[in-house]
């Protein structure tokens, strides 16, 4: 497998694994409050990593430096804000609509690596985050109600444009240790959220509540994120996060199995709606656009002299990225 069709295959277990954080974290808020609950879900993938990072210490992978400190302090102090908003949100929240909320990431994503770190966004991809959009309308219209934004949703959303923010910081470490990055999102912004969780005074949850809220977190934050970075390496961040398509319909039907939510009469139509959204990204990713700039001498002759005219012209082809056609190489 090519390192572009394997970013994508990251891409989407990240959106996977990211999926049933919601739905389980939703039954785990019975018994845990919302910023433990984040503490112990960052806690739990940082400590994951750690043993990961510490069993792969002769690998080839490029640790961070002191010239990452910058993006390294935001995108933990982010992923201190985002969490307990999140939390705090799906305490009221149901937990279906939250699912969808998280598309917001999505839109919050494109638009912050194009205006503040002037990545390329093609026409194909606006389209395909319009329609993953207009399907995320479609999945939230339940009627007259759904047109207020309660306080649980608005938390949502503020959540989803800190990680928008995010994903754009970790894109710019997105070609150092994976392992690393998460082990450090894990740790210090899970301790930032305990330390916030202390001076608001929540209660400590029982030890089993912990346990669980540590091994979600694990699969569904450091998992997720491990592969979300890998797959950022190659396909940037509006890419990458356009792929967490999926994962609203995921969190949805585990929404519906697990808590028995039900889900809309609008939820086969923005799921065509929402695939070929995915279907436009897919192709985005894979169909790579090159333009030649080529210059051509003729030479010719007239009223007994010879003249060399130099022509340029530009053309256009696409490649397919494929295991035996994939390559690089500069055009001038």
């Amino acid at each position: 497998m090519d390192k572009k069709a394997s970013a994508v295959l990251f891409a989407f277990l990240a959106a996977l694994l990211y999926a049933i954080n919601i739905p389980l974290s939703k039954l785990l808020l019975k018994s845990t409050e919302p910023v433990f609950m984040a503490a112990f879900l960052y806690l739990g993938a940082g400590l994951g990593m750690t043993f990961h990072v510490l069993r792969q210490k002769n690998n080839n992978e490029a640790y961070l430096t002191k010239t990452d400190l910058p993006y390294t302090i935001a995108m933990i102090v982010l992923d201190i804000i985002a969490p307990i908003c999140l939390m705090t949100g799906l305490k009221s929240a149901n937990a279906a609509n939250a699912s969808l909320l998280s598309n917001f990431e999505i839109a919050a994503t494109a638009v912050i690596a194009l205006l503040l770190f002037k990545e390329l966004i093609t026409r194909k991809m606006w389209l395909a985050i319009l329609l993953i959009t207009l399907s995320s309308i479609l999945l939230s219209f339940e009627g007259a109600e759904s047109l207020r934004f309660s306080r649980g949703s608005v938390y949502i959303i503020i959540a989803c444009i800190c990680w928008g923010f995010e994903n754009n910081c970790t894109k710019m470490l997105s070609s150092k240790s994976a392992a690393q990055i998460v082990m450090l999102k894990g740790i210090f912004s899970g301790t930032g959220s305990f330390v916030v969780a202390c001076v608001i005074r929540e209660t400590m949850p029982a030890l089993s509540s912990i346990a669980c809220a540590m091994i979600l977190g694990f699969v569904s934050y450091g998992l997720s994120i491990f592969f979300y970075v890998r797959a950022q390496n190659q396909l940037g961040a509006a890419k990458t996060s356009a792929f967490y398509a999926v994962a609203p319909f995921i969190g949805a039907i585990f929404s519906f199995v697990l808590l028995r939510e039900k889900l809309s009469g609008t939820y086969i139509p923005a799921f065509l709606i929402m695939a070929a959204g995915t279907l436009l990204v897919v192709s985005d990713t894979f169909l790579i656009k090159h333009t030649h700039m080529h210059t051509h001498t003729i030479v010719h002759t007239h009223d007994g002299s010879t003249h060399e005219h130099t022509i340029v012209h530009e053309h256009s082809h696409i490649h397919l990225l494929s295991k035996e056609k994939q390559h690089t190489h500069t055009h001038v």
